[in-house]
């Protein structure tokens, strides 16, 4: 019984002697049918197209011999040698990697991808995929069928981002495309591939930077912290003047911390206002739509996107109708607009609903709204009193219902 597998990386090149040895004596070998077609494949060996690596590990585990596995890049870089691991197989894996396919893809770009983030998108974790490429300027998307860059630019749609799509590396037909995001899905396009998505603020280098892989924690350089003071949102700018009602510090830090945004996430902030909320849910790594049918506030959160330095789609409307045609979310601030909205945000089905309300009557009105639509209802009366630090006295009270619904598992 087989209790030892080698799995060796493949981009193109010739393979290392490392490779060519155990390939050699290989007597069970596992890959796709280009991997399956080299000539340092053994004529004797079993072959076994690689589909599901799960059943493949089981048969490698009952095979009488030496079991090989080929794979695209490096293979411990999303790649089979996770689920090859896995303790039920009780396999002893030794990897001989590759360059992993993202390293060729910038390398072809001519591009750095320290700064990059770098999902995997198959059909259950498109639409996340497409969440990150909203909210980061340098996303490497590994591709599989049904989601590769014709999906990624439907789903990118209103959204505007320049792609390098990299087809077939390191084989003969290896092509390196680039164009606009819009025009992605007029193209019938070759697997396997990657594609580099590109575009919005923050792309260029930060002084300093480069002392982790990925986007630098808590960039843009901004104040410490979250559910920041008024003068950090527009207070004194061409567009601001500051924080307006239902945007008070104490309130956007409770509806930040039962939002939980996070990245993959898509936040609608419907009534933006100046962008305050939207801004800082952008900062935890959340893509944003924010929704306003004010013109000056599109403009106002706009202009807080540019100084906080994260990248936010702004659409002006109406709630409810203009939500019709907005891509589905995973969790939803409303800053304004009564039962019916909280009504056609719970129809979409998001994670999270948080709102508030001035009065008890609205509160009551939005909690019922919320649990017909399936949610778990969450009230509390929130009270603040801003203090003048100089004196002691008094400046500032507001007093408001905080209304959050966490939609349960048995809602259809």
């Amino acid at each position: 019984m087989a209790d030892r597998v080698t799995v060796i990386g493949w981009d193109g090149s010739p393979l290392t002697g490392a490779a060519r040895s155990a390939l050699s004596a290989a007597t069970l070998v596992a890959g796709a049918a280009h991997h399956l077609a080299l000539p340092e494949v053994p004529r004797g060996a079993e072959r076994i197209r690689l589909g599901s690596v799960d059943l493949a590990a089981r048969r490698i585990a009952s095979h009488r011999g030496s079991a090989v596995v080929l794979a695209d890049g490096d293979p411990g870089f999303f790649g089979v040698v996770r689920t090859l691991r896995a303790p039920e197989h009780g396999l002893e894996v030794e990897v001989v990697p590759a360059v992993s396919s993202v390293a060729t893809a910038f390398a072809r770009a001519g591009m750095p991808w320290d700064d990059a983030q770098i999902v995997v998108a198959q059909r259950r974790t498109l639409r996340r995929a497409v969440n990150v490429c909203r909210a980061h300027p340098k996303v490497a998307v590994l591709t599989s069928p049904g989601a590769g860059p014709a999906e990624l630019a439907l789903l990118l749609e209103g959204v505007h981002r320049t792609f390098v799509i990299c087809e077939e590396l390191g084989t003969d037909r290896e092509q390196v495309t680039v164009l606009t995001s819009d025009k992605a899905a007029d193209h019938a396009w070759r697997d396997p591939n990657v594609v580099i998505v590109i575009g919005g603020t923050g792309t260029t280098a930060v002084p300093g930077s480069g002392w982790i892989s990925g986007r630098e924690p808590g960039y843009p350089p901004v104040v410490r912290g979250w559910a920041l003071p008024p003068g950090a949102y527009g207070e004194g700018q061409p567009h601001g003047e500051g924080l307006g009602e239902g945007e008070s510090v104490q309130l956007r830090a409770a509806q930040l911390a039962r939002l939980g945004p996070r990245i993959g996430d898509l936040v609608w902030d419907i009534g933006s206002g100046s962008g305050a909320l939207a801004a800082e849910a952008a900062r935890f790594g959340a893509a944003v739509i924010a929704v306003d049918a004010d013109a000056a506030a599109c403009a106002r959160t706009e202009a807080t996107a540019r100084r906080s330095g994260v990248q936010l789609q702004v659409v002006q409307g109406r709630a409810p109708h203009v939500l019709e045609r907005l891509p589905e979310p995973d969790v939803v601030r409303i800053g304004g607009g009564g039962a019916h909205v909280v009504t056609a945000c719970a129809d979409r089905r998001p994670q999270r609903i948080v709102t508030h309300a001035s009065t008890r009557d609205e509160a009551e009105a939005i909690g019922a709204a919320l649990a017909a639509g399936g949610y778990e209802v969450e009230c509390a009366l929130l009270q603040s009193v801003e203090l003048d630090t100089a004196a002691w006295t008094e400046r500032k009270r507001s007093v408001v219902f905080l209304l959050s619904g966490r939609r349960l598992e048995s809602a259809p």
